[in-house]
């Protein structure tokens, strides 16, 4: 139902793009309906100076189009949080472009709520209009909303919505194409709280249209970053001057909103039933309770985790296999080169190394949009607060940790639904420490070469070694969490305020559409950084200083000359080593050898440290091909066979012990090795500064851990 005044019809003007802003408390449907209308005309990036998210859609009809701007979710215009201060910024034109029109989401089930922040919106002077949505909730609730008699109230157009069946997104379209928006009537005399004198001066000095945007000028004058000091300092002295509390100013502003509120919704609502739905809290008692919340929480995130796991390792063997088939159609199509070897060795690698993470990105991110979007995730939210917060973590930091388990760059990208700064922040630089997959091979391969597959008292050791490393990734997250709480700065204080919706069925557009936009990121933002850095690194292990690398392929042209045809792998696989220990980091590995050789390591597995920085899962190919191993170097019995067989030239005695091996495992347990990481945690960050840290803190970490653990067992 569509109710509009047939009055005012805003014309544009030049050929501008107007915008549009779209608002709502969390969990109303903003983004459905903000889906609905943009489809995939949406494009992802950043408010200047925060992190958080700016999504932009077009909507477009004929040759008209208007562009959508959707809000974070915020309960009212005074934000306790980044994601929240986006709305004030926007919508009061600070440091931001002030939007054209405003849709405002309200809940059709809580409307008192919803109004709070729907008419600090209206007393801004902005032509907007209300959409009132999840209509067919509040009548199976009981709850009759009068449509005109509200109209009447507010003042501006009224549309009745239900974005999960698209009821109502065609009367939007209308509402917008035809320019229907209305500047609504205040309904706050902001007389009541300021003196009319200090009000005139504030709308004089920034040009305001409104009192009410002189009232929130005023009010957050202390706490806005987009005021300059000065604008701060002018704005205190002159709410000094007139006697004015600011803390008081926005409690007796907040309860005379609600007054006005409850005197609308007394003559245009009716509820019939207060009653929550039966199915809901049938479920709650299970989902909620103090100890079956917590295991039915665990089996759906094993669930959860296994299918990552499952269903991401077939495309991803396909991308893989579909990258190597093209670097070797390179080298057979191009002429031998520079830059057919950049080609086939660096770039469609590179390439690769970006595209293969999709699977688990989009595979993430689609269940956590479906758990979402059935209810559930606010759920655990609410679960999990208790147990987070002694560590400096929110209720919602458990997503991203165990997202972490199967790879830690979905994991750190989940953390932006986290308001707190500072346990957004810690959220992002512990979850690293979590065992990804990516840590699997590594553990395996070492873990066969120093502990006993034998069974003690009907125990399999390594599946324990196994296990007690995931521990010892979790330990260090959570004693890294509590560490960071007392380094960090405050900062805003931490609330959890989360609604908890009725159970729904899912709507699959969303799940897709969000997959689509996470993975949509990934590949532009941090992309860019993954593939230039395994750029430098091929650069890095394919060249060398003429000194070095020209006897070396005299020596190695001689070798074939004098070399059976079945002897041509053997002498590949020689010289393949020869020619990276002579390489840039092959001698980047010789000169770390005298910091690394306490830990037990030499200068060969030096070098797979260095290498394995662009995955950890690069250590086993590299120390298959640092060590001569030849044949597959998939195949990890031969390497674990090969790797056993190997001794110190000095001493005779195995290279990889328990001592070494165990001193490995604890090093890639805690070391960032993992430069898609570090690009997303800059990406996360708008930082080099924390990545950095982030770096050089668990480098050192893993570096003393290390050391530790070789000195204990050798």
């Amino acid at each position: 139902m569509l109710i509009i005044p047939e009055v005012m019809d805003i014309v544009q003007s030049g050929n501008r793009v107007k915008s549009i802003a779209i608002i709502g408390n969390p969990n109303v449907g903003k983004s459905s309906i903000f889906n609905h209308l943009t489809g995939l005309n949406q494009k992802i990036g950043n408010y200047p100076g925060v992190t958080v998210d700016k999504m932009v859609g077009t909507v477009r009809q004929g040759s008209d189009s208007y562009q959508l701007i959707d809000l974070p979710g915020t309960y009212s215009l005074y934000p306790k949080s980044e994601d929240e201060e986006i709305a004030h910024r926007v919508l009061n034109g600070l440091g931001e472009e002030r939007p054209d029109f405003v849709l405002v989401i309200l809940d059709a089930c809580n409307l008192e709520r919803s109004l709070l922040l729907g008419t600090q919106v209206m007393d801004l002077g902005i032509p907007m209009a209300f959409l009132v949505n999840m209509k067919d909730l509040a009548e199976r609730n009981g709850v009759d909303i009068k449509v005109f008699e509200l109209y009447k109230q507010l003042g501006v157009p009224l549309i009745l919505t239900d974005a999960r069946k698209s009821e109502g997104i065609e009367s939007i379209k209308e509402l917008i194409f035809s320019n229907r928006f209305e500047v609504a009537p205040p309904l706050i005399d902001v007389g009541l709280f300021l003196p009319a004198a200090l009000t005139a001066s504030i709308k004089d000095k920034y040009c305001l249209k409104t009192a009410y945007q002189a009232f929130q000028m005023l009010v957050f004058s202390a706490k806005s970053a987009s005021l300059s000091g000065a604008d701060r300092l002018w704005l205190c002295s002159e709410a000094e001057k007139h006697g004015v509390d600011l803390e008081k100013l926005q409690v007796a502003e907040t309860v005379k909103r609600y007054q006005r509120i409850a005197e609308l919704l007394r003559t245009s609502v009716v509820k019939r039933s207060e009653r929550k739905s039966g199915f809901t809290l049938a479920f709650d008692r299970v989902m909620l309770h103090p100890i079956f919340g917590y295991l039915v929480f665990l089996a759906i995130m094993l669930l959860v985790f296994q299918a990552i796991f499952a269903w991401a390792e077939l495309p991803m063997d396909w991308i893989d296999v579909a990258f190597a088939s093209l670097g070797a159609t390179v080298y057979e199509a191009l002429p031998a080169g520079v830059f057919t070897d950049l080609l086939a060795e660096g770039v469609i690698p590179g390439i690769g190394g970006v595209v293969i993470f999709i699977p688990q990105i989009a595979l993430l991110f689609g269940f956590l949009a479906f758990l979402e979007d059935t209810g559930y995730l606010s759920r655990v939210v609410f679960l999990m607060d208790r147990i987070m917060k002694p560590f400096g973590l929110h209720g919602k930091s458990v997503v991203p940790l165990i997202s972490g388990m199967a790879c830690a760059i979905p994991g750190i990208m989940a953390a932006r639904n986290i308001s707190s700064n500072k346990e957004r922040l810690i959220t992002i630089l512990v979850t690293p420490w979590m065992s990804c997959s990516a840590r699997l091979p590594v553990y395996i391969i070492l873990i066969g070469l120093t502990v006993s597959s034998d069974p003690v008292w009907g125990i399999n050791m390594q599946a324990i070694a196994l296990l007690f490393m995931y521990l010892l990734g979790i330990a260090a997250t959570f004693l890294g969490a509590l560490a960071l709480k007392f380094v960090l700065k405050k900062g805003q204080k931490s609330y959890l305020i989360c609604d908890l919706p009725i159970y729904r069925m899912p709507r699959w557009k969303a799940v897709f559409l969000t997959m689509f936009g996470k993975s949509k990121v990934f590949v532009l933002e941090a992309g860019k950084v993954i593939f230039s850095i395994s750029i430098i690194l091929w650069v890095l292990a394919s060249y060398g200083p003429n000194s070095r690398m020209d006897p070396l392929r005299l020596e190695k042209e001689a070798a074939f000359a004098e070399s059976a045809p079945e002897e041509m792998d053997e002498v590949e696989s020689f010289f393949a080593s020869k020619e990276l220990e002579n390489s840039y980091i092959g001698i980047m590995g010789k000169a770390i050898e005298p910091a690394i050789r306490p830990l037990g390591y030499d200068w060969k597995i030096g070098i797979a440290l260095i290498t394995s920085f662009a995955a950890r899962e690069v250590f086993v190919a590299t120390i298959a091909t640092i060590y001569s191993i030849g044949g597959d170097i998939e195949d990890e019995l031969t390497i674990r066979e090969k790797l056993s067989l190997e001794t110190r030239p000095d001493t005779g005695e195995k290279v990889f012990d328990r001592a070494t091996g165990f001193s490995l495992m604890v090093f890639y347990a805690f070391a960032m090795q993992c430069m898609s990481t570090l690009a997303v945690v800059y990406r996360e960050t708008k930082s080099w500064k924390w990545p950095l840290l982030q770096t050089v803190i668990m480098t050192v970490v893993a570096y003393l851990a290390a050391l530790f653990t070789y000195q204990l067992f050798s």
